[in-house]
């Protein structure tokens, strides 16, 4: 680490930071509301969830072009451009629970969900410039000031912010939205301002410097021949498919049993919190005692919660407070395990691409998840849902115990001589 790299980090990390709390807490707003808005409008449970789960298809959607334009042109922006797109899908949102339009709802909501991706792929920026023993710290950081904006977010949404709407002579749930339009553009000014240089011309890999695009064939490929690129890509999208499937869910489940919006937006929070609070720990953690072991316990955790909330009824409110931070805590530690073992398996050009096509793996998963929640739940009901959630959760167990094994005897082979 040079001292010019170093400063460039600082300002970055600062910079990014300073950025996804606004732009976290946009999106969780977003989310919080999705669900009960969409309820509210068209009063099907299904096409509830397929409105809150426009989120992960959102994410789904812009993954590729933002890594593609972040490979291309720099992070900056792509992250503008990719918050740019949030501000545009809350505004549609915004307009769709004033006038009780549900496909004008599902776009929105698809807007927001780029936002959502552009969060994600700022934790990879957040690691660019970092040492290569201080990389899943450095996610973890950033990961961690999302907890500022995300936890907060649900909480304001549907209450101040619902409020605030309703005095206006608006509807309640468009206040959520009308919260999300201002802070993307907040988030998305920082970034514009402040985030120069850029990490990725530090790195030389942008502009004339930058290889043409790999096709996602070729990614996949890269990603399939790589063993810790495996496990990295199983550990984000087991935990990100538990994570929102039980999430999506969740603000359905308790609004049967009566709770208020803010109860709801208060266990929102709460899972958020888990989500991104420790995070700081949890980098620390992976650096110290290796990714393997940190995505073993990621699954354990993610099944002690997602059984905890499964074990609920709809009026009980303090067992999904516990199974909600639970969930949120093994997503966190899939997460920044899968992410750093990610960054550390490809050289610095191949980087960008494959971290778009594995946040395209993980966002997919989410969206399946998210899409066939609420018909599993009118059907089978939110427990079984939950139930299961958990026990595929424990599939990371398995794949964290065989990446080790491999690991372990690819090192044991004797190098060849001669």
């Amino acid at each position: 680490m040079t001292a010019e790299r170093t400063v460039a980090y600082r300002r970055a990390s600062r910079t990014l930071m300073a950025s996804v709390i606004p732009t976290s807490a946009a999106m969780a707003s977003g989310f919080a509301a999705a669900a009960v808005l969409a309820k509210e409008i068209t009063g099907s449970e299904t096409l509830a969830t397929v409105a809150a789960a426009m989120m992960q298809v959102g994410s789904v959607s812009a993954t590729v072009p933002l890594a593609r334009r972040m490979a291309r042109l720099g992070r900056r922006r792509g992250l503008v451009a990719g918050w740019s797109i949030g501000t545009a899908g809350a505004t549609l949102a915004f307009l769709a629970a004033v006038a009780d339009i549900y496909p004008l709802l599902i776009v929105g909501i698809c807007g927001i969900g780029a936002g959502n991706a552009t969060n994600l792929a700022a934790r990879f920026a957040s690691a660019d410039l970092a040492s290569e023993d201080r990389k899943a710290r450095a996610i973890g950081m950033l990961v961690w000031a999302t907890t500022f904006g995300a936890a907060l977010g649900p909480t304001i949404a549907l209450d101040q912010a619902a409020d605030i709407a309703q005095y206006m002579g608006l509807p309640e749930l468009s206040g959520p939205y009308l919260l999300g339009m201002i802070l993307f553009v907040i988030g998305l000014t920082v970034t514009h301002t402040w985030l120069r240089p850029d990490p990725l011309e530090v790195l030389g890999t942008i502009g004339e410097a930058a290889a043409r695009p790999a096709s996602l064939r070729v990614v996949g490929r890269r990603i399939a021949a790589s063993p810790a690129a495996r496990l990295a890509v199983i550990a984000m999208l087991t935990g990100q498919a538990v994570m929102v499937g039980v999430m999506t869910i969740t603000p359905l489940h308790m609004d049967n049993g009566d709770h208020e919006f803010r109860v709801i937006g208060w266990v929102i929070s709460v899972h958020v919190i888990g989500m991104f609070a420790f995070s700081p720990i949890v980098g620390w953690l992976v650096d110290r005692i290796g990714p393997y072991l940190m995505v073993a316990l990621g699954g354990v955790i993610l099944c002690i919660g997602a059984e905890t909330a499964a074990h609920n009824s709809a009026e009980d409110s303090a067992g999904m407070f516990a199974g909600l931070l639970l969930v949120g805590l093994g997503w966190s530690f899939g997460l920044i395990a899968g992410s750093a073992l990610l960054t550390s398996a490809f050289p610095v050009a191949q980087r960008v691409e494959m971290q778009g096509g594995a946040d395209l793996l993980m966002t997919g998963g989410g969206a399946v998840a998210g899409l066939s929640s609420g018909v599993i739940m009118e059907h089978f009901g939110f427990h079984s849902f939950s139930h299961y959630a958990g026990l595929a959760a424990l599939l990371l167990v398995a794949a964290a115990a065989t990446a080790w094994y491999t690991a372990r005897q690819e090192r044991a082979e004797p190098v060849p001589t001669g």
